[in-house]
């Protein structure tokens, strides 16, 4: 049974999501500010976190910054939960090592298939077979990227969106597809989701985020 944590100051908004995680069947551990959740990843690693961005004290970004220095963190999904809803905040985030994001007020439905995506992800295992789009190799078995032969570090989303690109390599994926098989939600309403992660990962890329191309009011392929 996977452990979520949930960092959020907001007695309401934290019994819900406790309510739903629940009811899904995952065990629930609650904090309200950013020393109850440093403490408790001490004593217990979970295997995703709900992190709310609006914290008294140290906010959502950084403590989300402080978690991922920390030993054995790196690979830990992290859910962005925000009642801001500009670019900037969920590029700040993203770049700073989240996997997704969620703006308030949510449905329940979507916040558990986000979290049931996460964890999928998270724990599956990788492909046998490296991907290539020269100068860029994805190695499966590591759950590595390599540009140039140089790592390169990308969150869970923006490894799987990734590897689905390079796996379908030269061929135009819709949005819709996209966001199905990366998000496991539909396309209506979430037009920001996909093109923020796109940005982020053209950023990591470098030089080679070029190989990833927009097919105007279609989707995106890589080269």
């Amino acid at each position: 049974m996977a452990l979520i944590y949930i960092v959020e100051d907001d007695t309401n908004i934290r019994e819900i999501e406790r309510f739903a995680l629940q009811n899904s069947g995952y065990q629930v551990e609650e904090f309200s500010d950013a020393g109850e959740f440093y403490s408790g990843v001490f004593s217990k690693t979970p295997d995703c976190v709900l992190l709310d961005i609006m914290l008294p004290g140290e906010d959502g970004l950084t403590v989300l910054q402080k978690f991922r220095r920390l030993p054995g963190m790196k690979r830990i999904p992290v859910m962005m939960v925000t009642a801001k809803t500009t670019e900037l905040d969920k590029v700040k985030g993203l770049d700073l090592g989240a996997d997704d994001y969620i703006t308030k007020p949510f449905g329940i439905m979507e916040l558990i298939s986000r979290v049931k995506a996460l964890l999928r992800r998270s724990m599956g295992t990788g492909e046998e077979e490296p991907l290539f789009a020269d100068p860029i190799m994805l190695d499966g078995i590591k759950r590595m990227v390599y540009v140039h032969g140089q790592p390169c570090t990308l969150t869970y989303k923006e490894y799987e969106l990734l590897k689905f690109l390079l796996q379908n390599r030269g061929i135009v994926l819709s949005r819709d597809v996209i966001m199905e098989r990366i998000w496991d939600v539909s396309f209506e309403g979430e037009s920001r989701t996909l093109d923020v992660h796109i940005k982020t990962l053209r950023q990591k890329l470098g030089s080679a985020g070029k190989l990833i191309k927009t097919v105007r009011n279609v989707g995106y392929r890589i080269e």
